[in-house]
């Protein structure tokens, strides 16, 4: 492959990154089904790949892939009269009185339409029919582009899984006949959540890995970032959205401080907030004040209680007793042992290590928190402060053997040590 025909490639993918959800929901409107609507993008893709090397990148890849993926939803809709009825329907939107000619002028006004097509791609691929994990692989496949592979290497998990997921997740929306549609009233506020849980859930796994010996991976961060952005572009009258976005942007600030020389944690108290992104608290802060209401949700009151660190220009001047106030609001509106275990780490702050004990210690036979390593590790970091240090290296030992993060690992034994 020539130097010209490598660099054209590298731009295929570039641009199938940062079109393919706007590609498959043009295709979908057309085909009123998303697992097709993706093979027919994938073929869109092939096409790219076979005569941009030749041709050169048209002006409008974007465009040039969904007229493609549209003209062969229309041909493949021609050949099997099973779809008869359904080209008659969507006949004059695709193909026009089925003139080439007026095709082409339809498919010129694709951006008229795109924002209510990506709107429609976002709540059939978080579909609650589906699990949390066919929901993340198929957003990630369908709105941030990713190749199966690539979610597999994202998550630690066999590529096969990935694919298989992805397979049963279209074949799941078929079964269920989902419409391809943007739910309307009640529907909508019921299934925003699931959306909203579906980017949260990446970026977190991307600040935090579960597992594997990286921290973080900055990719996943990056893609729900992405997502949450076009998602305030597509919903810009829903706070929670732009509570969202808030919290994602201002976490994301912090990841340049987040590790050390050698790739090891450091930990929120210990960081150099001079190292902190601050275009990205900016953007936060104005995505947190898009989201201000009377009764603020789950993802505003936590972008709320990012904004406190991110104000305070050192960790001793962070405000603890607002942010205590904060994670109880959030207790309220959405109680979980998860929330009451960050209530207890502010409350040690602004109050005393021995009242954020007396919270932890009522969390620790929640059957949700047995196998959750933060359990011990806060736990541990409570008797370090109260100085019952071997009290203390007995749970962050427990912690370390409960994460199946290698660098957590190493951090949570070397606490230990230090209280032998």
């Amino acid at each position: 492959m020539s130097d010209s025909e490598q660099e054209t490639r590298g731009a295929v993918e570039a641009v199938w990154r940062i079109e393919a959800a706007r590609v498959v929901a043009g295709i979908a409107r057309v085909v009123r089904d998303v697992g097709l609507a993706e093979e027919l993008a994938q073929d869109a893709l092939v096409a790219a790949l076979e005569q941009w090397p030749r041709d050169g990148v048209p002006e409008r890849p974007g465009a040039w892939l969904t007229a493609v993926g549209k003209r062969r939803a229309v041909d493949l809709i021609r050949r099997d009269q099973t779809y008869a009825r359904k080209l008659e329907e969507v006949g004059r939107a695709a193909a026009g009185e089925d003139s080439e000619a007026e095709l082409d002028a339809v498919l010129e006004k694709i951006d008229d339409d795109i924002q209510d097509d990506l709107l429609r791609l976002v709540f059939t691929a978080c579909h609650p029919v589906l699990s949390t994990e066919a929901r993340v692989a198929l957003t990630l496949r369908m709105l941030g582009g990713l190749r199966t592979e690539e979610i597999a290497r994202a998550f630690l998990v066999p590529e096969a899984t990935v694919a298989q997921r992805i397979v049963r997740a279209k074949k799941n929306l078929a079964k269920a006949h989902v419409p391809f549609e943007v739910p309307r009233g009640e529907e909508r506020a019921e299934r925003l959540p699931s959306v909203l849980e579906v980017i949260y859930l990446v970026f977190n796994e991307g600040y935090s890995a579960t597992a594997g010996d990286d921290w973080m991976r900055p990719a996943l961060c990056e893609d729900a970032l992405r997502l949450a952005r076009v998602l305030q572009g597509l919903m810009p009258e829903e706070p929670e959205v732009h509570g969202l976005a808030a919290l994602l942007e201002i976490q994301a600030s912090r990841q340049p401080a987040r590790t050390g020389p050698d790739g090891e944690p450091v930990l929120l108290m210990d960081q150099n907030r001079s190292r902190w992104d601050h275009l990205l608290i900016r953007r936060g802060f104005t995505a947190l004040a898009r989201a201000e209401t009377a009764h603020p949700g789950p993802y505003a009151l936590q972008a709320a209680i990012a904004a406190c660190h991110a104000s305070a220009p050192d960790a001793a001047d962070t405000d603890w007793h607002r942010i205590a106030l904060l994670y109880g609001q959030l207790a309220r509106i959405a109680p979980s042992p998860v929330v009451e275990l960050n209530r207890a780490v502010a409350v040690a702050r602004a109050d005393s290590p021995r009242k954020g004990l007396e919270i932890v210690d009522a969390l620790v036979d929640e059957p949700a928190l047995r196998d959750y390593h933060l359990l011990p590790s806060v736990r541990g970091d409570l008797l370090e402060r109260l100085g019952r240090r071997a009290e203390a290296r007995a749970e962050f030992e427990r912690a370390a053997a409960l994460t199946r993060n290698e660098k957590e690992r190493a951090l949570l034994l070397d606490r230990a040590a230090a209280n032998a």
